[in-house]
């Protein structure tokens, strides 16, 4: 454990236990997501929470009760890891500072939308096999 981070787990089932339900729900929505539309898909703890990778980091997911997220309360972030490079036709995708990382952020009291995140999942498993 870090200053920083005040938490740590040694697997994604501890990860998943720390959370709250309302969070809990909408990570295993998109957990299944990511397993449905990435084959072979591996999934690791970084940062403390789970990040996807085939050859290289493809995304990852963070719930705003992991600190230094950033992340708003009440919300669960889906992040691309290359984003930048990403079509962006729902004009959903969060920048903010970041250089290549962009954002999708789900408040947890609202339905995600299903088809949306599947585009950029697709989307982000094509640029993992060209890049």
């Amino acid at each position: 454990m870090n200053k920083i981070q005040k938490v740590n787990f040694n697997s994604v089932d501890e990860f998943l236990d720390y959370l709250p339900e309302s969070e809990l729900t909408i990570v295993e929505e998109l957990q299944s997501l990511v397993f449905e539309c990435i084959p072979h898909v591996k999934e690791k703890l970084s940062f403390n929470v789970p990040f996807y990778s085939v050859r290289k980091n493809i995304c990852c997911i963070w719930p705003a009760s992991i600190p230094w997220g950033n992340v708003p309360d009440h919300s669960v972030v889906l992040g691309f890891t290359q984003g930048h490079l990403l079509p962006d036709p729902y004009n959903a995708l969060a920048a903010e500072k970041r250089k290549y990382v962009r954002t999708l952020t789900f408040p947890v009291d609202q339905s995600l939308d299903i088809e949306m995140i599947r585009f950029y999942l697709f989307e982000a498993l094509e640029i993992d096999s060209v890049n």
